[in-house]
């Protein structure tokens, strides 16, 4: 059997008896599953229990000796032993998830990521940081994180920029200031248009057996719904986002007025003394940096407003390593998996609806407006911009001002 279907076997037999087995009960029952399985079997059933491995020791420990009839009917009270250290130390993840970020490789979205610090590394910096924590710990913690420990290799990555990582510290340390000085910063991101009808939408959901929702045989788009343009807005610091449906293009001039009405709707009330908004987005579509119109539209926000507007563009070819990527959107292709998105109406109403074990919040709302496609900038009209361009890469990161 392969080790994942071991551990889902073992998570199923657990997740049925652990109700009815006081804590000895459950600690002998895992070292039995344990030394049934062998070598690697410690390791197995910590997965699927989350027992400590020193627990599950401690049960084959007591399956291999003779104890006296008065040891044998001690049992530990519910709620007895050694606290988690989620309980003892509940800012440990966040602050392990800071120190790694700025050096995280790998998909995002996958389960498959990896850090270039090691455990050591890592668990003597939360150790200054005041917390109390070895290396196998750090090790655990990682893993329910989704990191993987994988081995060095060279990888393929297209024609990225050199600046590429510089870029991403550079991103990291603007946000870090906008934070210290209460000012907010947005993640934004247009994701994948989407049919509107009876089309097939990947995933499962839970059916009477024997009744799958019918769609449509074909994915051409209706005519009359045609498809979703979902803009995203994520607040990095409140893990809170807003998403525009568009209705029709997806344009400079869309995306900017979805980050219009997240401010008017959710970020003013939030950032009432802020006078600075940074935003981070991707190097193309909508949002390019390249994009002439993206720079008008933001002018007139930031007039509007009167916030300063600075823009960190991730480098091209790294749109996934964007926050609204992983910590909103894939949260919305979770919720709405396996159901037909047959109405704009039904896509808010799931959108608004998702949320994640980290308390995420949305809110969504229909854009029925129409964007006219192609529009011109010249260079007069850009030269009205009131941009200030940083001294690194100016064409990623810079600053608009309100026009006095």
């Amino acid at each position: 059997m392969k080790n994942t279907e071991l551990v889902t076997s073992l998570q199923e037999k657990y997740a049925s008896l652990s109700s009815s087995l006081n804590e000895k009960g459950r600690r002998l029952w895992a070292a039995t599953e344990a030394r049934s399985i062998g070598r690697g079997g410690i390791e197995a059933v910590h997965l699927a229990t989350k027992l400590a491995r020193g627990t599950i020791r401690a049960g084959i420990a007591d399956l291999s000796k003779t104890t006296e009839p008065e040891d044998r009917d001690r049992i530990r009270r519910s709620g007895a032993g050694r606290k988690s250290i989620h309980e003892t130390q509940p800012q440990l993840k966040a602050d392990l998830e800071s120190l790694i970020e700025p050096t995280t490789r790998g998909d995002p979205e996958s389960p498959l990521r990896w850090t270039c610090l090691s455990v050591r590394q890592l668990a003597l910096a939360l150790e200054n940081n005041g917390h109390r924590i070895g290396r196998q710990k750090v090790a655990d913690l990682l893993q329910e994180l989704g990191y993987s420990l994988q081995a060095n290799r060279k990888t393929k990555e297209g024609n990225s920029s050199p600046d590429r990582d510089q870029q991403f510290h550079f991103i990291n340390d603007a946000v870090k200031k906008f934070h210290r000085n209460n000012n907010p910063v947005i993640s934004v991101d247009t994701k994948k248009k989407e049919l509107v009808g009876e089309f097939k939408n990947n995933g499962s959901e839970w059916r009477p057996k024997g009744d799958p929702v019918k769609v449509n045989g074909h994915d051409f788009p209706d005519p009359q719904l045609g498809k979703a343009n979902p803009y995203g807005v994520y607040d990095v610091g409140e893990n809170e986002g807003w998403v525009s449906v568009g209705t029709d293009r997806d344009t400079a001039e869309f995306a900017v007025e979805s980050i219009r009405r997240w401010w008017n709707n959710m970020g003013y009330e939030r950032y009432s003394k802020a006078t600075k908004l940074l935003i981070a987005a991707d190097a193309g579509g909508s949002n390019s940096y390249r994009n002439r119109l993206w720079k008008v539209e933001l002018q007139r926000l930031s007039d509007e407003s009167g916030l300063k507007i600075s823009v960190c563009h991730y480098p091209p070819g790294t749109s996934k390593w964007n926050k609204i990527e992983h910590k909103m959107f894939n949260h919305i292709s979770m919720n709405w998996r396996g159901r037909p998105l047959v109405s704009h109406e039904v896509i808010v109403n799931l959108i608004a609806n998702t949320t994640n074990t980290s308390g995420l919040k949305i809110k969504a709302e229909i854009d029925n407006s129409e964007y006219q496609k192609g529009i011109r900038i010249s260079d007069e009209e850009l030269l009205k911009v009131n941009i200030t361009k940083k001294k690194f890469h100016g064409e990623w990161n810079y600053e608009i001002s309100p026009n006095k």
